[in-house]
């Protein structure tokens, strides 16, 4: 209910924005209780069996340097080997969103603002997923939005309208994804079509879990869990549950001996950078960091794992202008509630790192993937 109301709350400003020139507000953040982070040896293999791709909905260069001030001088993305730039322009605007950028990511391809897993025209696209499973690998995912919202129905469903949140749920059971992690309970079976996706997935072989609890106990095969009726908590409310949902991911599909693709998103740090809320995005930011630290960790040791890291587009135009490193403390301003056309950073760790670098299209990303992998 908080984020509805700040939603709520955030659309209000975008529709009286003719009123203000420019966001002037400084707005200043500390962060009190900085997180340790290791120095990580890099593989030295140069097979890659697994890929895991993490996304920061919204995550600019600016977000991750003013939490790395935040953090004292030190984030795990900083274990990144190499690091790229991405731009994000999709077919019909110059500015995209989760649905155009997410596609083309998952895909390879370009589409049109608000389409999800299609062309321009609404014909599917073959995702990252369907050829890792073609190759006989597992794939999962793991968000801390709701499973409709567009950059996790990216790798997983097709429609043309990200808004159309009940025809893109109902897309999931011929997903072919074998484990996934994220909200949006309600309309799995709350439907005006009367149908329980939640059966329809049982059906396809998936244990459903409707708590933490549940999907920790599972030891082995495919689940979906689904534990909030829309978004997972707030970062202060839900701890580190992103990275362990991540983890249990990893774990199960690291039992296919063929390897496995994973996406993991760090969803709300977008709905801050619309919102305008400096402490609320830093503090996704570290959590998504976190995640990646954990990762990157898993993949350190794993030695056949390659982790790439980057975003769909940039929100809110984060700008600093001042702080201490010293102390945690950042002064920053917003100069958007939108999207804007800022191009995003890309980090990869571990074999086949060396392909991320220097200046790329978003779609790019893909085809490096689908590379590496041999898909």
């Amino acid at each position: 209910m908080k984020r509805q109301i700040l939603l709520l709350v955030a659309l209000l400003v975008n529709a009286y924005a003719g009123l203000f020139a420019q966001n002037t507000n400084m707005q200043t953040y500390t962060m009190e209780h900085p997180y340790k982070v290791e120095k990580l040896k890099a593989p030295k293999g140069k097979k890659v069996k697994n890929v895991i791709l993490m996304i920061g909905d919204g995550m600019s260069l600016m977000d991750v340097y003013s939490a790395w001030v935040c953090n004292r001088g030190c984030l795990w993305l900083d274990n990144a080997q190499y690091i790229g730039l991405s731009a994000t322009h999709c077919t019909d605007k110059l500015i995209t969103d989760s649905g155009a950028g997410g596609t083309a990511l998952a895909t390879g391809h370009k589409t049109k603002y608000h389409a999800v897993g299609v062309d321009p025209e609404g014909k599917p696209l073959t995702t990252i997923i369907d050829l890792a499973k073609r190759k006989g690998k597992d794939a999962g995912i793991a968000v801390t939005c709701r499973l409709w919202d567009a950059t996790p129905a990216d790798f997983c469903c097709h429609n043309i309208n990200r808004d159309n949140e009940q025809e893109i749920i109902a897309d999931y059971p011929t997903s072919g994804v074998d484990f996934a992690f994220g909200g949006g309970a309600k309309y799995f079976t709350n439907r005006k079509d009367g149908r329980n996706i939640f059966e329809e997935l049982k059906n396809q072989g998936y244990y459903i879990a409707k708590t933490w609890e549940e999907l920790e106990k599972w030891e082995s095969g495919k689940v979906f869990c689904v534990p909030y009726e829309v978004d997972t908590p707030l970062p202060d409310e839900r701890g580190d549950l992103l990275a362990r949902a991540t983890m249990k991911g990893i774990s199960l599909m690291n039992q296919n001996k063929n390897g496995f693709f994973m996406m993991v998103e760090g969803s709300q740090l977008d709905d801050y950078g619309h919102f305008n809320q400096l402490d609320m995005l830093m503090k996704e930011l570290h959590d998504f960091d976190r995640t990646i630290g954990e990762v990157m960790k898993w993949a350190a040791k794993d030695g056949e794992t390659l982790v790439v890291v980057t975003a769909d587009h940039e929100t809110g135009g984060l700008t600093l202008h001042g702080g201490d490193l010293a102390t945690g403390r950042i002064e920053a301003k917003f100069a958007s509630t939108g999207h804007t056309g800022v191009m995003v950073p890309v980090y990869a760790f571990g074999p086949g790192a060396e392909e991320f670098t220097g200046f790329m299209d978003n779609t790019e990303i893909f085809w490096k993937i689908k590379k590496l992998m041999r898909l």
